[in-house]
C-alpha cells in the first residue's frame, strides 16, 4: 500500500512536470465531461491515468481501514493510522480536485497555484506517514509511549525541517516546470533578478531550506537513536546516507536544468527520506509491546 501511494504520487509530479494537469478540462471528476475520454490527447492520458491511479488508492485505502478495524482490537494503535490514512486520502483527493476546478494547472503562474501545490506536497507527507505508521504499528503492535518529551520534540524539530524544504521544493519544481531555463547561468540570474517571476525568485530558497532541513534531520537521527539498539542506529545512517544523496541530487538538479526524470527521482527520494524520519520517531517513541496482544485472533 504504502509504495502503491508513493508511485502514484510519482506519477503525479509527472502530470505537472509534463504541463498535463489540464488533460481533462476544468471537469472533475470527470474527464473532459466524459467518464472515458474518447480520442484523448497525450496530456489527457497523462492526466487521466493520474486520475485512475489515484481513485484506486482511495479505495484501497478504504479497504485497508475496514481490515484493520476487523483485524486489530479496539484500543490497538494501527485504527489511529488507519483513520488517519483514510481521512488524509480524501483531503489528498480535495486539493487534488481543488487544483482542476480552480484551473491551477497548466500555464497557471498564481500565488494561488503556488499555495496549493505546496498544500497538496504537505498532504502528501502526512499521507505517507500515516500509512508508514499503520504498518509499523501493525507489524509491532507497540504504541506510543508516554512521558518521552526528548524524542518528541526531536522528531518534531525533523519532520517541520522536512514539511518546510518539501514544501518549498513543490514551489521551486513548479517555477521549474512554468519558466524554464536554457542555461545554468541564465537561471541563476533569473533566479537573483528583481524583475522575475516571484515563482523564479523564489526558487533560490529551496536549496538553502534543503541544506538547512538536511542537517537537523542527520543531527535528529543521531538523537532518535541514541541508546537503541544496533538495528536502530543502522537505519539512522541509511536516513543520514539519504540526506546526502539527496543534497547531491539537488545540485545535479540545478546542474541539469531540473530534466523531469530527475526531478522524479529527487521526489522519490524525499519521500524515503520522510518514511524513514517516520520510521526512527516511530521506534524511538515506541514501548515496543508484543504485537499479538492487541490483534485478534483468526
Amino acid at each position: 500500500m504504502l509504495a502503491y501511494n508513493v508511485g502514484v504520487i510519482a506519477w503525479g509530479a509527472y502530470v505537472r512536470a509534463t504541463g498535463s494537469g489540464a488533460g481533462c478540462g476544468n471537469h472533475w471528476p470527470l474527464c473532459n465531461g466524459e467518464f472515458v475520454p474518447r480520442a484523448p490527447v497525450l496530456a489527457t492520458v497523462i492526466e487521466f491515468s493520474h486520475r485512475l491511479t489515484s481513485g484506486l488508492s482511495l479505495i484501497a485505502i478504504a479497504a485497508l481501514v475496514v481490515w484493520i478495524f476487523r483485524a486489530c482490537r479496539p484500543g490497538h494503535p494501527a485504527r489511529l493510522g488507519a483513520v488517519l490514512s483514510g481521512v488524509l486520502i480524501v483531503t489528498e483527493a480535495a486539493v487534488g480536485a481543488g487544483l482542476v476546478l480552480f484551473q491551477l494547472v497548466a500555464d497557471n503562474a498564481t500565488m494561488a497555484r503556488a499555495m496549493f501545490v505546496a498544500v497538496h506536497l504537505l498532504n502528501t507527507f502526512l499521507l505517507l506517514g500515516a500509512l508508514t505508521l499503520t504498518a509499523w504499528w501493525v507489524s509491532t503492535g507497540a504504541p506510543f509511549a508516554a512521558g518521552r518529551p526528548r524524542q518528541v520534540a526531536t522528531l518534531v524539530m525533523a519532520c517541520a525541517a522536512l514539511l518546510i524544504a518539501g514544501a518549498s521544493g513543490a514551489v521551486a519544481a513548479l517555477g521549474d516546470t512554468l519558466f524554464p531555463s536554457t542555461s545554468l547561468s541564465d537561471a541563476l540570474w533569473n533566479d537573483l533578478s528583481a524583475t522575475s517571476h516571484f515563482l523564479i525568485r523564489l526558487r533560490i530558497l529551496h536549496p538553502v531550506l534543503a541544506v538547512g532541513a538536511g542537517l537537523i534531520v542527520v543531527t535528529c537521527a543521531a538523537r532518535l537513536t541514541r541508546g537503541g539498539t544496533a538495528a536502530d542506529r543502522r537505519a539512522a545512517r541509511m536516513v543520514t546516507v539519504l540526506v546526502f544523496g539527496q543534497i547531491g541530487l539537488g545540485l545535479l538538479n540545478v546542474i541539469l536544468l531540473a530534466p523531469v526524470w530527475l526531478q522524479l527521482v529527487h521526489l522519490l527520494l524525499a519521500d524515503s527520506i520522510w518514511i524513514g524520519v517516520v520510521l526512527l520517531g516511530a521506534g524511538a517513541l515506541s514501548d515496543r509491546m508484543p504485537a499479538a496482544t492487541n490483534v485478534k485472533a483468526a
